[in-house]
């Protein structure tokens, strides 16, 4: 959407400080309002491109994307450095076993084009996303959705029963489904198709006042009567740059990646900070057991573990900022990793001796990035020498992301995001049966005690139990091996804390720029 501009969301924002603000003894308390300060107006500036309109059915699966989104529109909780934390729902509960979610509705919230923002907008929401799912709908296991009914059920309490209990629906509901306004979107039949500024009006912390996809930037400005935190950042803009440390250095940027390499330049100078993320984004290797049927055998799958040195690939690919990839998929710093795993070290012998002197030859899927790309050339080289051979076939990101959602590959590098999260992960991952409702993406695998223990951890209501579930679960997949983690990344950030140090990580995220709470005020 080149040159979009939004004079239209700047007069609904208008009209509403006009008319609602100063009669704020009718509509809004005068406590309620939070006035950004409008004296020293602090401007922050990150890495753009184009991520698609932030609309909850237009945005981009890539990069901020969803983040962008996630400044204009609010969700019932919201995430802060521990867990969920109460947002548009004041408190919640959780009925009758983990079948509903009663949640009790913030009063005097406004959206930004004034009107108020009621339980109606909220049971609409969840209806209206039933119908037409926004780019990350989180409101289905497999093809079908997980909820039963949407109800408003008092004043300021709303009701959604679920079809069956999971320990994972919680954040689910509460935070990826975020709110949008009835009186805009009832009678829309093809939310993408709307495009205008009336498109944008949500309830968060921000608004959009500026985008041009052509360009790749974006100007977010806080709403000034914004019903939560006060925004302590006045604008966020995003703007495209070919080199983000020589941009950061000359001051165009307010925060940057750096790799291990450029460290010393930031390191002990008091005008900078650096921070390393969690290592909750990395690199997977897929394989498609339906295209190539010798991949069932546990040995060949074990073979491929054998024979890459993943402490080779963090050094050589990440030079040094990560770390290798667990067997039972969850990261080290995930607060449920079992650390008594199966563990694979480097060894091509013992991964020629699983292969009984077979030689296989392999199309390996990958996207065409430097990390990528690196990547496949390591592990060519080690593979071959166990009688591996690998046939790399590179792709532009989303055709590669395209064909491994169809199908259409017999092996592929995924690089994703999402290692942080509850450990329902492991289910939506690697479980193939009707009864643990898993979207897998292990094309063509099935191993019952997997999906036995990822249907009974889903609702297993005791965190304890859940937990010693977990660590089945992931020694379960370890021994299976089916899909393997190569690396789990921990990138290096810089920033300058004279002009903003409220960089903070959500509990399950490696980006503080995707944060919310990062640019409001914090207690």
């Amino acid at each position: 959407m080149e040159g979009f501009k939004l004079k239209s969301v700047k007069i609904i924002v208008l009209s509403f400080f006009a008319i609602v603000l100063t009669a704020c003894s009718q509509n809004v308390p005068a406590s309620d309002v939070h006035t950004v300060n409008q004296a020293a107006p602090l401007v922050i500036r990150l890495a753009g491109g184009d991520y698609g309109l932030p609309s909850p059915f237009t945005h981009s699966t890539r990069g901020p994307g969803l983040y962008n989104m996630y400044l204009l529109f609010d969700g019932l909780l919201e995430k802060d450095e521990k867990g969920l934390i109460p947002w548009l729902a004041t408190d919640w509960k959780i009925e009758k076993g983990g079948k509903s979610y009663l949640f009790m509705i913030r009063d005097n919230v406004h959206w930004h084009d004034g009107t108020l923002l009621t339980a109606e907008d909220v049971k609409f929401s969840y209806d209206y996303y039933l119908k037409h799912p926004p780019v990350r709908n989180m409101l289905v296991e497999g093809k079908e959705t997980f909820v039963e009914k949407v109800e408003v059920v008092g004043k300021n309490q709303m009701r959604i029963t679920v079809k069956q209990p999971n320990a994972s629906y919680l954040e689910k509901i509460g935070y990826s489904m975020k709110i949008i306004p009835k009186h805009i979107w009832e009678g829309v039949e093809n939310p993408v198709s709307l495009t205008d500024p009336k498109a944008l009006v949500g309830s968060g912390p921000y608004t959009l006042d500026d985008y041009n996809g052509g360009q790749g930037t974006y100007r977010f400005k806080a709403f000034d009567a914004y019903w939560g935190p006060k925004p302590r950042v006045n604008v966020i803009e995003q703007v495209p740059v070919s080199e983000p440390v020589l941009a950061f250095e000359k001051g165009e940027l307010d925060i940057a990646e750096i790799t291990p390499d450029v460290l010393s330049r930031f390191q002990n100078n008091p005008e900078y900070r650096v921070i390393q993320n969690p290592p909750f984004h990395g690199v997977r290797l897929n394989f498609n057991m339906e295209k190539r049927p010798e991949l069932k055998d546990k040995a060949v799958r074990q073979a491929f573990v054998y024979a890459i040195d993943q402490a080779d690939l963090v050094e050589k690919v990440l030079r040094g900022a990560g770390i290798p990839g667990s067997a039972g998929y969850l990261p080290q710093e995930h607060p449920y990793y079992n650390n008594k795993i199966k563990s694979y070290p480097f060894d091509p012998a013992k991964a020629k001796q699983l292969l009984n002197g077979k030689e296989l030859t392999f199309k390996l899927n990958i996207p065409n990035t430097e990390q990528t790309v690196r990547t496949a050339e390591l592990i060519k080289i080690s593979l071959k020498k166990a009688g591996i051979v690998l046939n790399v076939q590179t792709y532009d990101t989303k055709t590669n992301d395209e064909m491994a959602r169809s199908g259409n590959y017999e092996l592929t590098l995924s690089v994703t995001g999402g290692w942080g999260g509850d450990p329902d992960l492991l289910r939506m991952t690697f479980a193939t049966n009707p009864n643990s409702q898993g979207s897998s993406e292990t094309i063509g695998y099935k191993n019952d005690a997997i999906n036995q223990l990822a249907a009974k951890q889903m609702v297993e209501p005791d965190e304890n139990k859940r937990h010693e579930i977990i660590n089945q679960l992931q020694e379960q997949i370890a021994e299976e091996v089916p899909a393997l983690t190569l690396f789990n990344q921990k990138s290096y950030f810089v920033f300058r804390p004279n002009k903003f140090d409220g960089w903070i990580y959500m509990y399950d995220h490696h980006y503080a720029q995707h944060s919310k709470l990062t640019y409001l005020t914090r207690k």
